[in-house]
Formats: C-alpha cells, sequence, structure tokens
C-alpha cells in the first residue's frame, strides 16, 4: 500500500479511535458516579441516620456549585484546552471519594464530611461538564453528533443501568463505605483514555482577553436571545426540577415506605435505567425519521406520563410499576436530552460554544437543588408517595415548553451554525 494511503487510512482511523477512547473513560467513570449515586444515600441512611431532609440537601449538593461556578465556567473553558480541565476535575473528583472511605476508618465521618464532598465533587463537575460538551465537536464531524452523543448517552444509560445493581451487590459485601473507592478508580481510568487521545484539530487562536462579566454576558444573550434555545433550556430546567424530586424522595420511597431490601433497591433502579438506554439507542432514528423539532414534541408526551406509575409501587407484584414506568419515563428523558444537546452543539458558534453550553447547564442545573430541597421538604411533611405523584407530575407539565412558538411548526430543528451577532 502506498505511504499516502497508508496514512489517510490511519488518519481515517483516529476520529473513531479518539471517540472510542472517550466513550470507554466516559462510560467508566459514569459508572463509579452510578454506584456512588446508591452507596453514598445508603451512607447517609444507614450510617449516618439522615433524615428526609438532609437527604434532600445530599442529594441537592452536588449542584449548588453551578448556581455560583456555572457562568463564569464557560468563559474560563472558552480560555483553557478543554481537554487539560477535564484531567484537573477527574484528579478532584477521585481524591474526594478517597477521602470519604479513610475518615470512615479512622471514625471520624460525619454527614457535613458528606456535604463537602458532595459540593467539591459538584464543582469539579461544572468544569467538567462544560468542558467536555465544547471538547466533543473538536473530535467528531458536526453530521456525526447525534450518533456519537446517542452513543455517549447509551454508555451513560448502561452505566445507570450496571452501577445501582453493582451498588447494592458492594454494599452487601464490602460494605457502603469501602464501595466509593469505585467512583475514584473510575475517574483515574477516564484520566487515561483522555490521556491516550491524539487529536490533529488545531486548537483555535485565543480571542482577546475581555472583562469576565462581559463574556459571560455573550453567553446569557445567545440563549436568552435565541427562540429555539430558550425553548429547549427553559424545557430542560423544568424536567431537571421534577427529577431531582424524584431521586431525592424515591430511596427514601422504596426502603421505607415499599420496603425494599440494598439489593432489591439497586437492580430497581437498574430496572428502570434500561429503558434510558433505549432512549439513547433510538433517539437519531426517530429524530431522521421524524424531525428532530417533532420527534422531541412526541417522545416528551409520549413518554412522560409512564412516570406516574411509580407513585403506585408497592410490595411484591406493584414493584412493577416502578420498573415500567420509570424506564419508560428515562427513554423519553435520554432521547430528548440527545436531541437537545446535539442540536446545542451544531447550532451555536464555535467560539460562544463554552458560554453557551454553560449558560443552559447553569440554568438547567439551577433547577435541580430546587428541586431536591422541595422533594425531600414535601416527603417530610406529606410523606413519600405522595411526593412521587407531585414529581411525576411535574415532568409531564414539563412539556408545555415545548409547545411555544417556534418549535411547535417546525419539523427539524436548525442544524447549521447560527451568526455570529
Amino acid at each position: 500500500m502506498p505511504a499516502a494511503a497508508r496514512s489517510a487510512k490511519g488518519q481515517d482511523r483516529r476520529p473513531h479511535r479518539n471517540f472510542r477512547l472517550l466513550l470507554i473513560g466516559e462510560t467508566t467513570s459514569k459508572l463509579g458516579t452510578s454506584v456512588t449515586s446508591v452507596l453514598l444515600p445508603l451512607v447517609a441512611v444507614t450510617t449516618l441516620h439522615a433524615s428526609p431532609f438532609v437527604m434532600g440537601v445530599l442529594t441537592a449538593a452536588p449542584w449548588l456549585p453551578w448556581l455560583i461556578l456555572g457562568l463564569p465556567a464557560g468563559a474560563w473553558v472558552d480560555r483553557l484546552a478543554p481537554r487539560r480541565v477535564m484531567l484537573v476535575c477527574n484528579a478532584v473528583s477521585a481524591a474526594v471519594f478517597v477521602s470519604v472511605p479513610v475518615t470512615w476508618w479512622l471514625g471520624a465521618l460525619t454527614l457535613g464530611h458528606l456535604l463537602g464532598a458532595a459540593l467539591i465533587s459538584g464543582a469539579a463537575s461544572v468544569f467538567f461538564s462544560t468542558a467536555y460538551s465544547a471538547y466533543l465537536p473538536q473530535l467528531v464531524p458536526t453530521q456525526d453528533l447525534m450518533e456519537r452523543n446517542a452513543q455517549l448517552q447509551a454508555g451513560d444509560q448502561t452505566a445507570r443501568v450496571a452501577g445501582p445493581g453493582l451498588g447494592g451487590l458492594i454494599a452487601q459485601t464490602l460494605g457502603s463505605v469501602p464501595g466509593l473507592l469505585l467512583d475514584a478508580v473510575s475517574f483515574v481510568v477516564s484520566s487515561l483514555c483522555l490521556t491516550a487521545i491524539r487529536s490533529d484539530v488545531p486548537r483555535p487562536a485565543p480571542a482577546p482577553r475581555r472583562r469576565l462579566s462581559r463574556e459571560i454576558s455573550d453567553g446569557l444573550r445567545f440563549v436568552v436571545g435565541d427562540p429555539q434555545v430558550r425553548a429547549v433550556t427553559a424545557f430542560g430546567a423544568a424536567v431537571n426540577l421534577a427529577m431531582a424530586g424524584l431521586q431525592a424522595v424515591q430511596v427514601v420511597f422504596l426502603v421505607r415506605t415499599v420496603g425494599v431490601d440494598s439489593d432489591t433497591l439497586g437492580w430497581l433502579v437498574s430496572c428502570g435505567g434500561l429503558g434510558g438506554v433505549l432512549g439513547g439507542l433510538v433517539a437519531g432514528r426517530l429524530a431522521t425519521r421524524m424531525g428532530s423539532a417533532r420527534a422531541l414534541l412526541a417522545i416528551q408526551f409520549a413518554a412522560s406520563p409512564f412516570g406516574l406509575l411509580a407513585a403506585l409501587t408497592g410490595p411484591g407484584p406493584r414493584l412493577a410499576f416502578f420498573v415500567f414506568g420509570t424506564a419508560v419515563m428515562l427513554a423519553g428523558v435520554v432521547a430528548c436530552n440527545v436531541i437537545i444537546v446535539s442540536f446545542r452543539q451544531a447550532y451555536c458558534p464555535s467560539e460562544l460554544l463554552g458560554r453557551v453550553t454553560a449558560t443552559t447547564l447553569f440554568l438547567n442545573y439551577s433547577t435541580i437543588p430546587l428541586g431536591a430541597l422541595l422533594g425531600g421538604s414535601l416527603a417530610s411533611l406529606f410523606g413519600a408517595r405522595p411526593t412521587m405523584w407531585v414529581v411525576t407530575a411535574a415532568l409531564v407539565a414539563a412539556g408545555g415548553f415545548l409547545l411555544v412558538a417556534p418549535l411547535r411548526g417546525l419539523r427539524d430543528l436548525p442544524g447549521a451554525p447560527a451568526a455570529d451577532g
């Protein structure tokens, strides 16, 4: 084979290799995070005897840094190399989750330490998520973003399926606290995969430095001023409000109201997460056949009402309500997310992508602490089952933001980069 042909073939393979490394690292990291999503509440409930309200605070803690760091993170990421930011964030998160078992072995673990670990890891996640969303378009051609985002979401949801079951098994064998070391290891694997990525894409020339407030306002103006971006951002914020309330109350609901043990809790959440895998796999096909805007509407209003079934969960056969209801609901949430993220990455100007991503994530994630605190407060006042009805109904109502013009009249969301200014 001629040298030029071999070189072209190697260059053709490299984007696929780079994406595979990113996919492996992210899926592994999400597996560790998924295990922690079960183990950390179990540590709080069984080891430190946390109340429902404290559980709501613990659920909200990883998201609170978005309220402070979310907007400036976009401006900082646009000034820095995204991969370097991601590596630093992985190192911080690994150290945080090593500290919890160490403190427990020393007999000094407190709820304050758990809350602090959640806050610090949440701050690292602010920068990682912003850098990650800006980094993916550097590795993947624009026309492939929907497919690649779908694969990443499918990997994420696969980790969410496997993680709770693995978390329940670890809790039964090793204990909840030592199991948190798995999350620390997953961040190390993610960093190794990021380090192995080789990209020929040159870094763009740095833009002239301006005041941080001016750069933040650029992202805000784009998100608020563009009708399509504004509508999907409001929808995402409403969905996260409802899902955070559900996450805050579901462990208390399943353990204390329904009466499941830690092992059953793990596989219940895992079975529900199978829907998320399906949603990630079918999102691109539905968007291609129906049009991305029409698919977004159809998925939301077809899938979200099934979440109401989760509130009917009870012992024995009635556990099927939780499995089926959350599976269909999560399929819809993930499929909508694939479509929205791909639209944002393809539509936003590249020089603004970090700031636009940070602004949308700030607005989306700022509702998560509120939803978690509301879920925990409602469960303390009225009980876990009535709260399950409220939060799942709120998820259905979130679709109202997609019914506004111009989304209602579109077949496809715009895919070409928006004109500057």
